[in-house]
């Protein structure tokens, strides 16, 4: 494999300290359950499930030069991952995440990617320096980036000529991000990837559907738009195509990282050659499969 045809991961490589109790909470509660300290973030999350797929993958990140950026670094080696771009500070500490997860969904997350953001001009650079592409000749290979990055970084992306060859593909990391993406907003050759919540606030509209949110996002000039909406039936929209398929029926054991993995099984399901419905049914399969076990990716 060359570095063009391996899958560029943009954004958050953390650890992610997640709590589940398979009790319903509301806010204040104090009940059992366990807590996790596992790889994450959204970069990671998608880079991990696509790696399941055997699809070669590199981080564009940052990790502090701290036990906690070590342990990553090696966690993602195992799987196989190539590390060798990812920014290693021995000013700033890696970051982490934190979510409370109860039978009733997420209750609360708090995502700690200050140095990511604090450093997201050294974790693009090699894309114009000649590591990876440069302005006059840049990577056309796949490029996933995501909202942990800052909005000035994304709109430099959606335009700096760097990235102008590449498939882009966007998910917002959660819905207080979502408004980074705007920059991609007319991006013909960019596949945003949201859960409707998260399409109303691209939108600024309040749709009840995925199939209007994607139509609608669609409409903004993006190259395609893909929305879900938990259980109910998730929408792909491109122009003049809208497909809507339900999600199979699972008991929910989690739910962080479920929206990383659906973006990188339907990626994993297009490089396979799957199209349009084949595709979406994938990804849905395989999210349902994810949220229904308690295995790690």
């Amino acid at each position: 494999m060359t570095q063009t045809d391996q899958i560029l991961c943009i954004g958050s490589v953390l650890w992610d300290i997640v709590g589940r109790t398979p009790r319903k909470m509301a806010s204040g509660d104090d009940v059992p359950g366990r807590i996790l300290r596992i790889p994450g973030g959204v970069a990671m999350n998608i880079a991990m499930a696509l790696r399941m797929h055997n699809l070669p993958v590199s981080l564009l990140s940052a990790l502090g030069d701290d036990a906690a950026g070590r342990e990553l670094l090696l966690n993602c080696a195992a799987r196989g991952m190539d590390t060798q771009h990812i920014y290693v500070s021995a000013e700033h500490p890696t970051d982490q995440y934190m979510a409370i997860e109860g039978a009733n969904g997420l209750i609360a997350a708090i995502a700690d990617a200050h140095s990511l953001e604090d450093l997201s001009d050294q974790v693009i650079a090699p894309m114009a320096d000649g590591r990876i592409g440069t302005p006059e000749t840049p990577c056309s290979g796949m490029v996933i980036c995501e909202g942990n990055l800052p909005e000035r970084t994304l709109a430099h992306i959606a335009n700096a000529p760097e990235f102008s060859a590449a498939d882009l593909r966007l998910a917002p990391a959660s819905p207080g991000k979502a408004e980074r993406l705007s920059p991609f907003r007319g991006h013909k050759s960019a596949t945003a990837y949201l859960n409707l919540f998260e399409a109303n606030i691209l939108l600024d509209k309040v749709l009840k559907t995925t199939a209007q949110a994607a139509e609608d996002l669609a409409r903004t000039g993006l190259y395609r738009a893909i929305v879900t909406d938990g259980p109910n039936p998730a929408s792909v929209a491109t122009h003049g195509q809208i497909i809507t398929l339900p999600p199979p029926d699972v008991t929910v054991l989690r739910v962080t990282g479920a929206g990383d993995v659906f973006m990188a099984s339907h990626i994993a399901a297009e490089i396979q050659g799957f199209v349009d419905q084949d595709a979406l049914q994938f990804a849905l399969q395989s999210t349902a499969k994810y949220i229904s076990t308690e295995t790690p990716l």
